[in-house]
């Protein structure tokens, strides 16, 4: 009778069905953001819980975790029960650049990735009253002597150092934790040169307090077409970066599925690409495994492009 016993719950566990998506999720989930609050991540970031809440039909609640290149909040999460209720921004810079600036205690391999939700912009900004009155302005300046420029963390900070390993100048880096510590830097004096996101600089642009010397993104800001690019301006350089999600390794298939679905349908929501619009970021998409491949791909080259960077920059 007990051998009976045995083998039915045996045979009852055996039967039992995977974790269902729709009985996934039962109550909040948490979603670290890697850069601290008020910054273009940030911002982008709570645009999409809420509107993943609403599909979830549960809160996606945001919690900052700055600090370390965007890397402690990449390394928290990798560190959590893989339930599906703790959610990463893993950030392109997080992923495939940081780690070959800063030693990380995860790898690309410890998470499973739900997919891509945006494409950010980059700008070359100085104040209205500088003396640079265009990007060749600043490269002259930057032959001459140190210009001091104010980022959080790569990718920004690639732009300059990339426009002074092509043209002579030099620049040094003031790290910030986050877009809008670099902008009160810049507006203080603290800093000569920024390069940020749109949402971290547009309003202090139109209020006449910062001027855009020039993208450094591959295309144009559509809100000053009028600012070329670095490569326009005869400078090829320029960078990219993009916004992703992850879960813990381990995470079932089933709830990276969902937020998966989650994630594309909060993307194609009007009110979530109209909020992408102001904040500067483009609301281009990739599946998981899409992400995931770009990622594998670019930590490589991202190695290589960083091992020609001056030894020692990023820090002041």
């Amino acid at each position: 009778m007990q051998r009976r016993m045995l083998l039915g719950a045996m045979l009852a566990c055996a039967a039992a069905p995977p974790v269902r998506a729709e009985a996934w999720p039962e109550r909040e989930l948490i979603l670290t953001v890697n850069y601290g609050a008020g910054g273009n991540t940030d911002a982008a970031s709570r645009e999409l819980a809420r509107e993943m809440s609403s599909r979830l039909g549960r809160p996606m609640v945001v919690v900052n975790r700055p600090g370390a290149l965007g890397t402690l909040g990449p390394a928290y999460v990798a560190q959590q029960k893989p339930d599906g209720y703790n959610v990463a921004v893993a950030t392109y810079a997080s992923m495939a650049i940081a780690p070959h600036m800063v030693s990380v205690s995860y790898g690309l391999d410890d998470f499973a990735f739900v997919g891509a939700f945006g494409r950010y912009r980059y700008g070359i900004v100085v104040r209205a009253d500088s003396p640079y009155r265009t990007i060749q302005d600043l490269v002259a300046a930057a032959r001459r002597g140190s210009v001091f420029f104010g980022a959080p963390s790569p990718p920004n900070n690639l732009a300059l150092f990339e426009l002074g390993r092509r043209t002579g100048a030099r620049f040094e880096q003031a790290t910030y934790r986050s877009g809008s510590e670099a902008v009160v830097a810049l507006l203080g004096g603290q800093v000569e040169v920024i390069v940020q996101n749109p949402s971290d600089v547009l309003s202090q642009i139109e209020s006449g307090k910062l001027r855009l010397l020039a993208s450094a993104s591959p295309v144009r800001w559509p809100e000053h077409p009028a600012v070329p690019t670095l490569r326009e301006a005869g400078y090829d350089v320029a960078i990219d970066s993009w916004l992703g999600l992850a879960v813990p390794k381990g995470t079932p298939p089933a709830v990276v599925e969902r937020l998966q679905a989650a994630l594309q349908a909060a993307t194609a929501t009007p009110a979530l690409r109209d909020a992408f619009g102001r904040l500067g970021v483009d609301p281009a998409t990739m599946t998981g495994e899409e992400y995931r491949a770009m990622l594998v791909r670019d930590h490589a080259a991202m190695r290589e492009a960083l091992a020609l960077l001056p030894t020692g920059e990023g820090r002041r």
